[in-house]
């Protein structure tokens, strides 16, 4: 199949969205056979359909099956693409859930809530209604997005390939969208081309190989490159698609137990973080308005996820007409640009508080790697002219705090050696990502609010 520049201007998530709607439908038949098997359960064994004696045991394991589902990945691509798989991840979910409830009830002793034969009915009934729910799913998939799960992409670009696909084919060596490394317009071009694919096949020629690997693996996405036997390039796995080898050169984004786990700590935080912190807000931005002209929160372009550029708030800490729009001149220490209340909100990382209304429209995350703007420079060089390895570090959504910020690189990047740091804290922490890692991202940056390096 064939694809023209109209690529360029689909849809952006909407498969995506279609995922997640299926999901929630996944989760509520799930959760409807759950209710439902230990109700009539109950009124099998007892006859007690009207106590209803089995339904508030149901919902107690309902958290326990929605935590099991999202770790066993009951509601993922894969689940939705094969029947099979989603039924063995639901029934997991179940049987954990399950053993969870026998061992509440020994512990507690609560058999008289529902009998041992009662519960017995109620395992099985639900997981023949959960088989149901899902085949009702698969069902669903065939009619709504035509047995495909996902959308994929072949990227072509001066490497023939043989053979019919069932992706999405486009040409590039015409349309001028290779990567260029040293252009962040022509990266980010690359992060919105890829945008609305779940999964990237590249067939290129040798000599472009290294750019297209390298600007891809910044967007996140699921990339594998078709490649004759003895090419290495970095493979974290093997593959195919068709008839051809590929070697897995990046597995994608977080998984969408781990998306929401992460949002919801983001939201979490945040939210709560806001309305404790308005009073300080409201004195932090009169204090900027009385103490120099302007306006009290400054905006300022800075790269984000996929390379592609978003507007980050902070607290104008410059008088008005030397604020640095680009980032080419990074702040000193006696910076002459800061004003006096700019020393005390930049010293103390106040300034950075309005990045928590980023975090909430969701161009950012509370821990991630600090976005940087597109002239910062580390010495006379350009970040991305240090190392082609810097846009890997744009796979996920930039933080306002973030693993190399707790490792002390803060401040001004004088020369490479300050950025190569960063970069490879921002690396690791993409590569090792754990909720109970950000979590304790989160609590030692208490301790480094307040750092020599924050001038």
């Amino acid at each position: 199949m064939a694809v023209s520049q109209t690529i360029l201007t689909a849809d952006r998530g909407s498969m995506e969205r279609r995922r997640m709607r299926l999901y929630a439908l996944c989760l509520s038949l799930d959760v409807l056979a759950i209710v439902t098997g230990f109700w009539l359960a109950s009124l099998i064994r007892g006859g007690q359909g009207l106590a209803l004696n089995g339904i508030p045991l149901a919902l107690g394991a309902l958290p326990f099956f929605v935590s099991f589902g999202l770790a066993y990945g009951a509601y993922s691509v894969k689940c939705l693409s094969d029947y099979v798989e989603s039924a063995r991840a639901a029934l997991g979910a179940f049987g954990a859930t399950s053993l969870i409830i026998v061992t509440f009830a020994f512990l507690a002793q609560v058999g008289a809530v529902m009998s041992r034969l009662a519960f017995v009915y109620s395992v099985m009934i639900t997981a023949i209604l959960i088989l149901v729910g899902r085949a009702i799913i698969a069902g669903l998939i065939r009619w709504a997005l035509d047995s495909v799960a996902e959308r994929c992409l072949l990227i072509v670009d001066g490497a023939p390939v043989e053979g019919a696909t069932i992706c999405e084919v486009l040409d590039v060596k015409d349309l001028g969208l290779r990567p260029d490394l040293a252009n962040p317009d022509r990266v980010a071009r690359v992060g919105e081309l890829v945008d609305p694919y779940d999964k990237i096949y590249l067939s290129v020629a040798e000599e472009h190989r290294e750019a297209w690997i390298t600007a891809l693996k910044a967007t996140g996405a699921s990339v594998e490159l078709l490649v004759s036997t003895g090419d290495i390039h970095g493979a974290v796995g093997l593959g195919r698609l068709g008839d051809a080898d590929t070697l897995i050169l990046s597995l994608g984004p977080l998984s969408l137990s781990s998306r929401v786990q992460k949002r919801l700590l983001d939201l979490a935080l945040t939210i709560p973080a806001l309305i404790l912190l308005a009073p300080l807000l409201i004195v932090v931005a009169i204090a900027i308005r009385l103490d120099s002209k302007g306006p009290a929160l400054f905006a300022q372009t800075r790269i984000g996820r996929s390379s592609r550029p978003f507007k980050i708030y902070k607290f104008r800490s410059m008088n008005l007409a030397q604020t640095d729009a680009t980032g080419s001149v990074s702040a000193s220490r006696n910076d002459q640009r800061v004003t006096r209340v700019g020393k005390f909100i930049r010293a103390t990382s106040i300034d950075e508080l309005p990045q928590l209304f980023n975090v909430l429209l969701g161009n950012m995350s509370l821990v991630g790697p600090r976005p940087h703007a597109t002239a910062s420079t580390a010495g006379d060089q350009l970040f991305w002219e240090v190392s082609q390895h810097y846009w890997m570090r744009h796979a996920s959504k930039p933080g306002i705090t973030g693993l190399a910020q707790i490792r002390g690189y803060r401040g001004s990047t004088e020369k490479r050696e300050d950025l190569e740091g960063r970069l490879r804290c921002d690396l690791e922490y993409l590569q090792n990502w754990t909720f109970f890692g950000d979590l304790a991202i989160l609590a030692a940056t208490v301790k480094v609010i307040k750092h020599d390096n924050a001038y």
